[in-house]
């Protein structure tokens, strides 16, 4: 069985969210943390008093989606990356998820390309580039990756679909690069969505490739739980524990890791 690492996406929208959130994984027991950086750009509005047929109140937050968004010249860039570099105790996956990819980066590309590169300059342990990045600018930021070391994850993001357990699998084939991690997360609409993810991590289970794939949505966290058996390098987990986290296809880093031990994975 293999052994994947498990990497916490960090959610909050300030440095010092990130920084909290980094501690809590790294007590946790997580072998990285995602620096969502698009997130900064978010502003977390207050939560909505709904009541419900029962006459109770509850205080429900909109989709992130739907959140306001700051003024690009509001992050100071490099102090922000300075302060989690100096304020993060584990590695580090730099993350600049663009719109079309279901991330929040408010930019233009050029903007997205130049905080990508200024991550890639401080030394985290790994970047995440999108295959969807302009051939020119990719090349360019994996040579500077290259060039500091800094590990590379490949990810595609579909937001609407999932494909079939052979397209995923030509998929990684053909997107796979050694010394690389291939990540694809996609959404799930049914069972059968999410059964795709995990027969297709089933085959490649004995291949070379370092992959990562799971999916949002009921199901989608199946692949997650079942990792070991299923080949796959790195799991990306939460630190979010409300009831129903399985419905969104996202786990808890602690239920993930007692679901292991209980499956004696």
């Amino acid at each position: 069985m293999a052994d994947p690492k498990v990497c916490v996406s960090l959610e909050g929208t300030t440095v010092k969210e990130m920084a909290d959130e980094a501690a809590r994984a790294n007590l946790a027991g997580a072998d990285f943390v995602e620096v969502r950086f698009d997130r900064l750009y978010l502003k977390r509005p207050e939560a909505e008093a709904v009541e419900d047929e029962n006459g109770e109140v509850k205080h429900i937050m909109p989709p992130d989606s739907e959140w306001p968004v700051r003024e690009i010249e509001s992050i100071d860039v490099e102090e922000s990356i300075q302060s989690l570099k100096e304020s993060i105790p584990l590695p580090v996956i730099f993350t600049v998820r663009p719109k079309e990819e279901g991330g929040h980066y408010p930019g233009e590309e050029s903007q997205r390309i130049d905080i990508l590169e200024k991550g890639i300059a401080s030394g985290v342990n790994s970047i995440d580039l999108e295959l969807s990045i302009d051939e020119e600018a990719r090349s360019s930021l994996l040579e500077k990756a290259a060039s500091a070391k800094v590990n590379i994850i490949s990810s595609i993001h579909d937001t609407s679909t999932t494909p079939s357990a052979e397209e995923l699998v030509n998929m990684v084939k053909e997107n796979a690069k050694e010394g690389e991690i291939f990540k694809f997360c996609g959404t799930v609409n049914d069972h059968q969505d999410a059964l795709q993810i995990v027969e297709a991590s089933h085959e490649l289970r004995t291949s070379p490739h370092a992959y990562a794939m799971m999916a949002l949505g009921n199901g989608g966290d199946w692949a997650r739980l079942h990792a070991p058996v299923l080949g796959q390098s790195l799991v990306y987990a939460t630190l979010r524990s409300e009831f129903k986290l399985s419905n969104k296809g996202l786990v808890n880093i602690r239920d993930l890791k007692n679901a292991w031990t209980l499956m004696e994975y």
